[in-house]
């Protein structure tokens, strides 16, 4: 098969959680033993980093894997989903993988997905377990998917787990409390394996630490090692100020990722390096510097408050619930006086009675449904944002909705894409 008919291949015969939802979830880690076996468990052959949370830790994937290739390690880099090509998911120092190994890949295992019938994730998972491995990588940061105990990354032994923060999205998976989703989420904690925990949260934090003494895993919240005591933005660097509690001393990073959410993600990063650092790892304060100041030149990274145009100032984001929507409502509240355009679609399993309010009522927008099955209809997304007097025009796709937002944006304005990853991809 070429490319093309391979990842045709992927996505209509294996279940696929971004297009279908929740029935493409299997309640086990079973298919990805079962794959990894029959590959000679290469997960097992490489150092890791595995990272799980509610919201920054694609975020914080990428900037610990930037942070590691700056200080000379070969760095595999596995996250998800992808935004315009599937080989964004499988990096090695900010390349993709090869279209040749992802076909290789799944000629050669094309009888096993037929008798075992993965989900489109696990096999992801197995082919960039492979591939690290094959490409002899020094670490790899592993993202996973949805929640942590039962997701098909947590078949590694890593160096070190994070937990970026907790938050509710994906209830109908994951618990409808702060408590029940923590619970799957610490199930990344291993035996004797230390975890950073990115937020301290009354209503999570014991989850956390009676996981870590069951497991006897060193356990570090990164508040306590520093905290965020400023953060400014311009449209290229996001300037924060943080305090050394350890030492005692306040500290200046830049980073181009410049959402103001990244405040709470840059503690959680200096800590997982200090964690690295007492593990054997030699990573230097230059190191971390210059990954932050690059993060997207050395990884790849988009979506994450990205400055699409400056006249008018059009941003995408791909902030999809409440907390991270929340977020990047606050920092466009930055911009007084600013007439605000917002391009927005989300898929049905949000909760917008939760993330809807949130938005401004003296803004325009432009109603749309991602590409996708799981996208939410149009007609259904207008009637609940009018009953808060959100109004604006409905489109048949995103792309329309996202050029009328241009034809009516004067130059002074401010054009918002988000509420989906999936819109943000079709306007990227």
């Amino acid at each position: 098969m070429t490319y093309a008919e391979t990842i045709d291949y992927l996505y209509t015969k294996l279940p696929m959680f971004t297009r279908i939802g929740a029935r493409a979830i299997r309640p086990d880690l079973r298919n990805t033993l079962m794959l990894c076996k029959h590959l000679h468990n290469p997960q097992q052959r490489f150092r890791s980093v595995h990272v799980a949370g509610t919201n920054g830790k694609g975020s914080t994937s990428h900037m610990l894997a930037a942070i590691l290739q700056k200080a000379g390690y070969k760095t595999g880099l596995y996250t998800s989903p992808h935004l315009k090509d599937f080989r964004e998911r499988i990096r090695i120092n900010g390349e993709m993988i090869s279209e040749n190994a992802v076909i290789d890949f799944v000629e050669q295992n094309k009888l096993l997905f037929e008798s075992i019938e993965p989900s489109f994730f696990e096999m992801t998972v197995a082919l960039a377990f492979e591939y690290f491995w094959k490409q002899k990588v020094d670490i790899a940061i592993i993202e996973s998917g949805l929640g942590g105990r039962l997701d098909s990354t947590n078949i590694i032994t890593p160096r070190l787990s994070v937990i970026t923060n907790i938050s509710y999205d994906h209830t109908d998976l994951l618990g409808d409390t702060l408590a029940k989703i923590a619970f799957e989420k610490a199930g990344i904690i291993k035996p004797e394996i230390p975890v950073v925990i990115g937020e301290m949260n009354a209503e999570t934090d014991r989850i956390f630490i009676d996981k870590a003494k069951e497991t006897n895993s060193p356990l570090l919240f990164a508040n306590e090692l520093c905290t965020t005591v400023r953060s400014d933005f311009n449209e290229s660097l996001l300037l924060l100020s943080v305090e050394n509690r350890q030492e005692k001393r306040t500290d200046l990073y830049e980073t181009d990722l410049t959402g103001i959410y990244q405040a709470k993600n840059i503690c959680t990063v200096l800590a997982s390096v200090y964690e690295l650092n007492k593990s054997g790892f030699e990573i230097e304060e230059g190191d971390i510097r210059e990954g932050l100041k690059n993060v997207k030149s050395l990884t790849g990274l988009r979506g994450r408050w990205e400055i699409l145009s400056k006249s008018p100032l059009t941003i995408a984001d791909v902030a999809h619930n409440e907390s991270g929507i929340r977020m990047a409502i606050e920092q466009l509240n930055e911009y007084p006086g600013k007439r605000l355009h917002f391009v927005i679609g989300f898929v049905k399993d949000k909760s917008l009675e939760h993330i809807l309010p949130l938005f401004p009522k003296d803004a325009s927008y432009y109603f749309c449904k991602p590409d996708l099955p799981r996208g939410l209809d149009v007609d259904i997304l207008e009637t609940l944002a009018s009953e808060l007097d959100l109004h604006g025009k409905k489109f048949s796709s995103v792309k329309e909705a996202f050029q009328n937002a241009k034809e009516n944006a004067r130059a002074e304005d401010i054009i918002y894409v988000g509420g989906s990853t999936f819109v943000v991809a079709e306007v990227i």
